[in-house]
Parts: C-alpha cells; sequence; structure tokens
C-alpha cells in the first residue's frame, strides 16, 4: 500500500451507529435521508473515532480490486450547510399553507435547491442578486428564508418593513457571521475592512454590507488587486485611479487617503484559505515597511483577523492538498458549478493531476466519455478516454460543502460499474 494512505476494511466499520450525524463535532441536524450515504457516513464515523482532534488528513482508500478509489479525509456537508438544510425544510413541514420563498439559493447546491422548488418553495433573487420577485408581493403572512450566505443589511430591512421577521428562518452559516462580529469589533478600533472575495458572490455582498455599515470597507477579488490596493497604501498610485479600479466595491464616502492607513482582512468564508493568508501577509507587510513598524508594533495599523478562515474552507482544502501526495491518475471534484470552495478545490486538483468538475453521476456517461465543467470558460465540455489506462486505477475524489453524500455515493458506483465491480460496493457497505 502506497505511504500517506489509510485502508478501510469492512471489519473497521459498523453500521450500527449510522445516526447521520454532522461530522463539525458540534451538533446532529436533521437532515433528510436522501442526502445522505451509508457507505460514506461510516467512513466519516470511523475516521473521526480514529481521530478525534484531526490531525490525520490522509485519505480513506476503497479498494475494489481494478478501481481504487481515495476519499478525501474531509469533504461534504459542513455545520452551516446542514444548519440551513434541517431550518430550511423544518420551515417547510411547519407552514403549511403559506407561500415560502427563499432570498436566493440555500446553499450552491442544485439538487438541494430543486428539492426546495419542488416543495413548493419559490426564489427571491438569483445566485447574483437579481430581482426574480418583486418585494412588493410580499406580505406579512408570507415566509422568507435567509440562505446560508446571509443577506445585506438593505435587505433585512426591507423585509422587515414589510413585516415579515428575518430572525426566525435565518440559516447564515455561524461562521460568516462571525466575520461580520470581527468585522465589527475591528471597526470600532478605527480599523477600516479588507474583505477578500468574490465581489458578485452573496456572502461577499452580505459580509459588505455589514463590515461597511461599522467602518470603511474595500473587497479585493485576488492577490493582483491586494498588490493594486497596496500602491494606494504607500501613496504610489494615483488616489483618483482608486475610484475606477475598485468601482462598486467600495463603501459610500471611502477615503482613499485615510482609510487604508489602519487595516484588516477578513475573508468570503469559501475562499482559498492559502490566498486569504497570502493577501494578509502582503498587506501587513506593505503596512510594515509603509510605516517602518516591527511585530511588536505593526497592531497600531493592521488587525489581527487569522479566526475568520473557516474551519470546514480550512479542513476540506487542507484535506486535498494532503490527498494528492498520494499517487494517482486523476481526480474528481463533486460539487454545484457556482460553488466557490468546490471550485477552489478543483483549482488544488488541478494543479498536479488531470482533474474533472461534475454535479452528479450523470456526468459520467460512460466508461469512455464524461461531461465535465471547465470552471475557467464557465461551461461544460465533452471529454473522451478520460478513465486510466492503467490497472489498477487511482482515482481521488472529493466534494464541495455544499454537496451531499448521497452524490458521491452516486458517482462511486457509476465508477465501479465501469469496471465490473458494482456489486463490491454494495458488499463494502454490508461488511462495514
Amino acid at each position: 500500500m502506497p505511504a500517506g494512505t489509510t485502508p478501510v476494511s469492512g471489519a473497521q466499520i459498523s453500521f450500527e451507529r449510522f445516526l447521520f450525524p454532522t461530522f463539525a463535532g458540534m451538533k446532529t441536524f436533521n437532515v433528510p435521508v436522501i442526502y445522505r450515504s451509508p457507505l460514506i457516513s461510516a467512513v466519516k464515523n470511523k475516521r473521526k473515532q480514529q481521530d478525534k482532534m484531526k490531525k490525520d488528513f490522509t485519505p480513506t482508500l476503497l479498494n475494489f480490486g481494478p478501481l481504487q478509489i481515495f476519499l478525501a479525509r474531509h469533504f461534504g456537508f459542513c455545520y452551516g450547510v446542514e444548519n440551513a438544510i434541517e431550518i430550511s425544510f423544518r420551515t417547510i413541514e411547519e407552514n403549511p399553507g403559506k407561500r415560502i420563498f427563499l432570498l436566493s439559493e440555500m446553499i450552491h447546491n442544485p439538487q438541494v435547491n430543486a428539492d426546495l422548488i419542488e416543495k413548493g418553495v419559490e426564489f427571491l433573487q438569483d445566485t447574483y442578486g437579481k430581482q426574480l420577485i418583486p418585494f412588493e408581493q410580499l406580505t406579512a403572512d408570507d415566509v422568507v428564508i435567509i440562505p446560508a450566505f446571509g443577506t445585506t443589511l438593505a435587505i433585512e430591512e426591507k423585509l422587515n418593513q414589510l413585516g415579515i421577521p428575518t430572525e426566525k428562518y435565518n440559516t447564515t452559516c455561524p461562521f460568516v457571521e462571525k466575520v461580520w462580529n470581527r468585522s465589527e469589533q475591528i471597526a470600532k478600533k478605527g480599523y477600516s475592512i479588507v474583505i477578500h472575495g468574490k465581489p458578485k458572490h452573496e456572502e461577499t455582498r452580505a459580509t459588505f454590507s455589514h463590515a461597511a455599515y461599522n467602518a470603511p470597507a474595500v473587497v479585493v477579488n485576488d492577490m493582483k488587486e491586494a498588490e493594486l490596493l497596496a500602491a494606494f497604501i504607500t501613496g504610489t498610485a494615483d488616489p483618483d485611479e482608486f475610484y475606477t479600479l475598485f468601482a462598486g466595491r467600495f463603501s459610500e464616502g471611502f477615503d482613499v487617503t485615510k482609510d487604508l492607513q489602519r487595516i484588516g482582512v477578513v475573508n468570503q468564508t469559501t475562499q482559498l484559505a492559502t490566498d486569504t493568508q497570502a493577501i494578509a501577509d502582503y498587506l501587513k507587510q506593505t503596512i510594515s515597511n509603509h510605516y517602518d513598524l516591527d511585530e511588536k508594533t505593526i497592531g497600531e495599523r493592521f488587525a489581527d483577523t487569522r479566526d475568520t478562515l473557516c474551519y470546514a474552507t480550512n479542513d476540506n482544502q487542507t484535506a486535498v492538498t494532503h490527498m494528492l501526495h498520494t499517487p494517482a491518475d486523476m481526480a474528481i471534484v463533486v460539487g454545484g458549478y457556482n460553488s466557490s470552495n468546490s471550485t477552489h478545490l478543483v483549482e488544488l486538483c488541478e494543479l498536479k493531476l488531470p482533474t474533472y468538475f461534475i454535479n452528479s453521476e450523470e456526468k459520467l456517461i460512460n466508461g469512455k466519455n464524461i461531461l465535465h465543467y471547465n470552471y475557467h470558460q464557465k461551461d461544460e465540455q465533452f471529454v473522451v478516454d478520460y478513465l486510466p489506462a492503467s490497472s489498477p486505477a487511482r482515482i481521488l475524489i472529493t466534494s464541495g460543502a455544499s454537496c451531499p453524500d448521497a452524490l458521491v455515493e452516486g458517482v462511486i458506483r457509476k465508477l465501479a460499474s465501469f469496471y465490473g465491480v458494482e456489486n463490491k460496493v454494495d458488499e463494502l457497505s454490508q461488511d462495514f
């Protein structure tokens, strides 16, 4: 067996404790069983029992003979997603006969959103904030669910003015709220807020709204934009250019000549944690050099915000990084195509292996062809002869934080069928 792998055998895992728990070690959520996988849950339970401190990030080997699948140590539903799903389905059950609306996509997973729509839930906005149903059509008798990404203060106020309470059916992820709270804390100390995030993403829009309420705020998308911002910090760029380069991404009244003198960096929780840290380190060094500060005095102008990085984002990305140490032929990432955290997992895998991004097993058309989403070009592409010719075929698999484990098992079953070993999936499950 190659170094860096953990075998899973029938003798190791029992289904007697198959209680559909969350794996954040915080709470057990009542999530519809259709999203669960006995196989995946058993694997995750066993790994959790063996590694309660989550220090072992090696992947789990599922050995089917001619096919070897390596599952990332951490993947799939996170605390915030399970919390949002539980609240959403409970809301539907508790409000028969009422009109129920989602402010936008609950999470970035097409299956979950489709299931909610099938139960009569309607979307008020699309994922980019485009209005689908005017707020004016709502009444105080309607129910509006706030998605896991949260929402802006302006939308909360609009709903409250309509007599619709936003706190009762608010599924905002606690770790997103942690970022908001940290922003408020450092704002009160006189720091401006730099948000590392995708400007059009729901979570970034929500975080910007909350940050801008308390302090001057600006959004940077990547290191290139952080470098542009640094030029305004040091005064080497024309201040007037800031308002063009960062149009639509700075708070009202932002004064580039004053508001970048003391800053803190927070993140959209689904960004690459390493990218957020790199941007924070770069801006910290820029300020340190510009104001001639050292580690003892840097806090005068740069706030420490490392505690805003999401645990699930960190765990899933770290698990992929360790999984990539395993010799393999290819990788598959399962997740919604507009899922930021899923896209970043693809980005990591692509650095080392041929990587295919799919949102269900249906994209595995057969053993020859796959419909893969190219996130660079924003379209699905037909790929021929994607499976490795080696024997055994060695495939790494992970999934985004909004992807049900049932979809991952579906992918495993489909792959196993191409190698004539689908029956071994059930055999392994029964043995576990």
